[in-house]
């Protein structure tokens, strides 16, 4: 493989992806706010979000971190890769640090009770497919062939 070829060919910096969902949510839920016909008391609604928020960050963004770091791997989406990380959430989720973009995406929808947030999330999910995700998962079929094949028939991409 020349070097270009031995690097996954990821075009977004996928962090920035739900903070374009959130920040973008914000802004049109203060042009046309969409009611949610939820009455949820604001404590309740930050302790329920805030939750989701740093279960997600805890379980599918640092344990996979500290996964990679031990593995010798770099974390990010754009280095080359020698070994494939199948414990921990990796034996759950394909993408475990994606998913967790999106779970923070949710649980920030939760709470500022923002529905705008909750509906760009499926939008956020298909940038980070195209643009992340397939071109790691191509990367990583070349790389480790069957062995990657075999992976992706026994965990599911996202859950």
């Amino acid at each position: 493989m020349t070097d270009d070829q031995d690097r996954p060919a990821v075009r977004v910096f996928p962090p920035a992806v739900p903070l374009i969902v959130i920040v973008l949510g914000i802004l049109l839920n203060r042009l046309w706010p969409i009611d949610a016909g939820l009455d949820v008391p604001a404590p309740a609604r930050y302790w329920i979000g805030g939750v989701l928020v740093a279960g997600a960050i805890a379980a599918l963004g640092v344990w996979p971190l500290v996964l990679f770091r031990r593995s010798g791997e770099d974390p990010t989406p754009w280095k080359p890769t020698t070994t494939m990380v199948q414990h921990g959430p990796y034996r759950f989720t394909r993408n475990p640090m994606y998913l967790q973009l999106l779970l923070v995406c949710a649980g920030f929808a939760v709470m500022l009770a923002n529905v705008w947030i909750l509906l760009l999330t499926p939008f956020a999910a298909y940038v980070l497919q195209r643009y992340a995700i397939r071109p790691e998962e191509e990367y990583l079929e070349r790389r480790f062939g069957e062995d990657y094949v075999a992976y992706k028939r026994s965990v599911r991409r996202w859950i």
